[in-house]
């Protein structure tokens, strides 16, 4: 039972919805533990930090930058769980190794790439969205020592996916709660104790995810009842290579598109001040747990509907689509009405200032609702992107982030601009935020509708 339990799940059979659950409770366990990575880091420096408030605003400026130099990785590790999850459905074992071998090559060149491309950016381009001064050093640091330990995030995300592709969601989960409880000690350790302030939490996330990313790949290295592990498929080969371009580019695209938004609206936020920067970052810690039902829901769909496709086993997909759907909706509106109830009491584990908690709590009011409309696009997401289609996902995030999210924070922040709200009304940065959730639900739902994803198969 045991043995079963870390072995790859084949989903091409039995109850859908009861798949999808199975599958999806381990990742939205792991999703959980991943994000107290950034609230213990948030939490950590809020209570021990020379100056907590600042501190928990240094860390929310230097995020949008963080999630820029990850793109990259999220974008090879999408094609890598989609390759994997269908040569899986199709028991094709020779292209299953090398895609696993040809992504550990990939990751590594880019990893090298991006340390040398990015280190002599970081200082301008804080500069350039206007951090204030009181925090720039303290982003600067985070920043620097995360790009400096890039491998062991970029890894742990690549591996992982490969190992959910797989169907073994169990194993990726255990490492990384493994590597959380590591990451709560160091924090702890370099913060109080060693008083490293923002450049402790970064250095104790680097070295806990390492940790999980080493984890990752022995357990591959032990998978050789289903493909084969080892130097020989390691070497580039253009097919496999070409291929998880091809299906990562978008997702990886959709990701930078986003985290440029993030970055061109970070601008706009550093001008409303230290306070309100950290209550975005509050903001954004209960945002992210609020997320990991849909974020969860839509890889167990990915995986889901990548190995039917990969049988051919489109009626089974459609079915999974719908439950999957369903599911993740009500998980949404139970925690859209908890956040409404418990809100504050949620914000005053971040910080003891009264009126940083009220801020935060009057923001996260605006937004609670529109987690609903993100269940619905993550998880008709992932069946298009599990089926191959990963084009129509990113051109949706295109259209309600670039065209609608930007603009129109920036256009009521004109637009209620006086002579005492020199920037106008603060709130434009929710308000930009719940629509593009709200209209890229609905293009979700029109173009899942149409139908295309079917003739993406790639196994």
């Amino acid at each position: 039972m045991f043995k079963k339990l870390f072995a790859p799940t084949d989903m091409t059979v039995g109850s859908v919805w009861k798949s999808i659950v199975i599958f999806t409770l381990p990742m939205l366990i792991g999703n959980i533990a991943q994000q107290l990575y950034s609230t213990v880091d948030t939490i950590v420096v809020g209570q021990y930090a020379q100056n907590g408030d600042n501190a928990i605003a240094a860390v929310g400026s230097a995020l949008p930058i963080l999630n820029m130099l990850l793109v990259l990785f999220i974008g090879i590790s999408a094609g890598a769980g989609v390759m994997v999850s269908q040569y899986f459905g199709a028991k094709k074992r020779e292209e299953l190794s090398w895609t696993v071998g040809n992504c550990i090559t990939v990751t590594a060149i880019a990893c090298v790439g991006l340390i040398v491309i990015a280190s002599p950016l970081i200082r301008p381009v804080l500069v350039m969205l206007n951090t204030p001064d009181s925090i720039l050093e303290s982003c600067y640091n985070y920043l620097m020592i995360s790009l400096v330990g890039m491998a062991g995030m970029a890894y742990y995300n690549i591996l992982s996916g490969i190992l959910r592709g797989l169907g073994d969601s169990v194993s990726a989960l255990l490492y990384l709660l493994v590597a959380t409880v590591i990451n709560i000690v160091l924090d702890i350790y370099f913060v109080a104790a060693l008083h490293m302030d923002v450049a402790g939490v970064a250095l104790a996330t680097v070295i806990a995810q390492f940790i999980s990313s080493v984890l990752c790949l022995i357990k591959l290295a032990r998978m050789r009842e289903h493909f084969d592990f080892g130097w020989r498929f390691m070497k580039p080969q253009a097919h496999f290579v070409k291929t998880l371009i091809k299906l990562g580019l978008p997702s990886g695209a959709t990701q930078a598109i986003m985290a440029s938004a993030m970055i061109v609206v970070q601008s706009l936020t550093n001008c409303f001040g230290e306070q309100f920067i950290a209550a975005n970052v509050v903001i954004m810690r209960v945002d992210g747990f609020a997320m990991m039902p849909n974020f969860s829901f839509g890889m167990a769909l990915t995986t889901f509907a990548g190995q039917n496709v990969g049988a051919g086993k489109y009626d089974r997909v459609k079915k999974g689509a719908l439950q999957g759907t369903l599911m993740a909706v009500g998980c949404s509106t139970v925690i859209t009405g908890a956040i409404l109830l418990f809100g504050k009491s949620l914000m005053a584990v971040f910080t003891e200032t009264q009126a940083l908690v009220d801020l935060s709590y009057d923001l996260m009011k605006i937004l609670a609702v529109g987690y609903i409309a993100v269940a619905v696009t993550q998880s008709l997401s992932g069946i298009m992107r599990g089926a191959g289609d990963t084009m129509t996902p990113m051109w949706i995030s295109l259209i309600s982030t670039v065209l609608i999210r930007v603009p129109l924070a920036y256009g009521i922040s004109y637009l209620t601009r006086t002579p005492e709200l020199p920037f106008g009304q603060s709130i434009c940065i929710q308000v930009s935020l719940l629509s593009c959730w709200v209209l890229g639900a609905v293009l979700t739902v029109i173009f899942y509708r149409f139908g295309k994803w079917k003739n993406k198969k790639v196994a």
